[in-house]
């Protein structure tokens, strides 16, 4: 039996779950149990914005997904959801940010996989976006994590 929830039960469940996540990869002392913890959270805030949101909500979980998963160096699935995040940027002709931020994460799941010319093809792609991302504030937060791209692993 699936559980029922309202479209604002679903809202209020991807946002927190969303903002949680956050609270794990802001940890510099997260334990393996905290991993599981962080990488749970994150399929449920994907999960509850599948009910009621749109493509840029999509996007961002994919986003925030990859990010889960290259933290924890499990390429696979960070790339797998890096991709996805692309997909949808493309499909839904979302913003510059958005597309900076879905190659943010093909590079980063790259770089956790050891592929440094896939890295830095979307290094550079993204970057080249930025001069697009109208909003200062955004243009910082996807320059700032393009930059905090880790070397190859």
């Amino acid at each position: 039996m699936t559980a029922q929830f309202s479209p604002e039960e679903h809202k209020n469940f991807a946002k927190a779950c969303f903002n949680e996540t956050w609270t794990y990869l802001d940890r510099n002392d997260r334990t393996p149990d905290d991993d599981e913890k962080m990488i749970n959270v994150a399929h449920a805030s994907r999960y509850h914005w599948s009910h009621v949101g749109g493509p840029t909500q999509f996007a961002r979980g994919e986003w925030q997904l990859s990010r889960v998963y290259s933290t924890v160096g499990r390429a696979e699935p960070a790339m797998r959801h890096a991709r996805r995040c692309m997909e949808i940027c493309k499909a839904n002709s979302l913003g510059a940010f958005d597309h900076a931020a879905a190659h943010e994460a093909i590079a980063r799941a790259a770089a956790v996989g050891g592929d440094s010319g896939e890295r830095k093809r979307n290094l550079d792609a993204g970057m080249a976006l930025l001069a697009q991302v109208n909003d200062l504030e955004d243009r910082q937060i996807v320059e700032n994590d393009l930059k905090s791209v880790p070397a190859c692993s």
